[in-house]
């Protein structure tokens, strides 16, 4: 976690060294946010806003941006069966923290940036004392 000492309500970093560790899951993420394999599985990865996808993933989008179909797409799972549904709760948990530790790193950065609590709190649509409390 980025080390500030606080004055007022802005940070004044102390440690750049920490900042850029926070910044690892940012940076080199470990897992597909669509499909959930791994970086071994799947190779490189592109990062977006707090989400990262493979080839294989952003081929697939590629192919349907291409298509007609203007209906939704139904829910993967309607035809999955209960293990199946069960096998998937790991990946989308793991992908689920991975985009949260990203999350935290751009926050980190914002505070080091001079950002106070307050307007991080703002930007997530809560309040300063709950920003800090769970970027703290």
């Amino acid at each position: 976690m980025l080390t500030v000492s606080r004055r007022g309500d802005r940070a004044a970093p102390q440690q750049k060294e920490s900042l850029v560790s926070d910044l690892g899951a940012y940076i080199d993420p470990e897992l597909c946010s669509f499909c959930g394999r791994t970086r071994e599985e799947c190779g490189k990865l592109v990062l977006g806003a707090g989400i990262a996808i493979c080839l294989e993933c952003a081929q697939n989008a590629m192919a349907l941006h291409k298509t007609t179909q203007t209906h939704a797409a139904a829910e993967p799972w309607r035809d999955m069966n209960v293990d199946e549904v069960l096998d998937l709760l790991p990946k989308i948990s793991a992908v689920a923290a991975q985009v949260e530790s990203r999350l935290t790193a751009w926050v980190n950065v914002a505070r080091s940036k001079g950002a106070s609590w307050a307007r991080v709190g703002e930007s997530l649509g809560m309040t300063r004392q709950s920003a800090w409390e769970r970027f703290k």
